[in-house]
């Protein structure tokens, strides 16, 4: 692992930091390496119950690094580009994003890609490819599942921005924090579903992964099937037992974490 990636612990909540501020956390090929290999191990890791994405200094992430996407190898990057800004449809923990300042570009799909997103009221988001002649490809599908397609396809064609107040809105981020709030609040949201069910969470994000694409009749037999497993588990039990006698659940999945 890279010094541009830090990876440290507070609970259950793995904290990973962009950490190229002088670069305003570009994203060069290392660092997508990093990033992919940290949160796939975290999603498999049964210590860790959420994933906190940070990024150091005044700025979220200005998107890629132009210095290598110009270079005569830019098309070996694509792979790995396409396995970061596709993380959010297939790891199977909670991914939590914590936005200050600007998140452009691969910023902004880094954002999308996550399951739940804070910002901090002065945060500026933007697909400013088109200004450099480009379309954001790679985290395009990933941006359409956060906002929408119309709103995708009219923030791709102007290269705007918008602010936190509009990405709320727009829902591409949850929750809006004062920017001397939002490494509290977001580690607070992080660390709230790091305990909860993992079982229930485990289940619920491979239900939503297998749900895409399918019809309507397919999605409602899987709907029906997953719900079945989920009543049979131990840690529904718990939750039903809790609630009856007004106590926190203790969820037989974290007993042993």
């Amino acid at each position: 692992m890279s010094e541009n990636l830090l990876l440290n612990r507070e609970g259950r909540v793995l904290i990973a930091t962009i950490n190229r501020a002088e670069k305003r956390n570009a994203l060069d090929s290392q660092l997508c390496v990093d990033l992919v290999k940290a949160i796939e191990e975290a999603s498999d890791d049964v210590s860790v119950g959420a994933i906190l994405l940070r990024g150091a200094g005044n700025v979220f992430c200005a998107g890629m690094d132009l210095n290598e996407v110009l270079g005569p190898e830019a098309d070996r990057l694509s792979p790995t580009h396409e396995k970061l800004f596709t993380l959010g449809s297939s790891v199977v923990k909670p991914i939590i994003a914590s936005v200050q300042g600007s998140a452009h570009g691969g910023g902004f799909g880094l954002v999308a890609n996550a399951h739940v997103a804070v910002a901090a009221d002065n945060a500026v988001f933007g697909l400013s490819e088109i200004r450099l002649g480009l379309w954001p490809h790679m985290i395009y599908r990933s941006v359409i599942l956060a906002i929408g397609e119309r709103r995708t396809l009219e923030l791709s064609l102007t290269g705007r921005n918008i602010n936190a107040s509009e990405a709320l809105a727009f829902g591409l981020v949850h929750h809006i924090a004062p920017q001397e709030e939002l490494q509290r609040r977001s580690l607070e949201i992080a660390q709230e579903l790091a305990l909860s069910s993992a079982e229930s969470i485990r289940s619920g994000m491979e239900f939503v992964k297998r749900m895409r694409g399918m019809d309507w009749k397919e999605a409602g037999a899987l709907a029906r099937q997953s719900r079945s497993q989920s009543f049979r588990s131990a840690d529904f039990a718990e939750g039903v037992r809790a609630f009856q006698e007004k106590r926190p659940p203790r969820w037989p999945s974290l007993e042993t974490r």
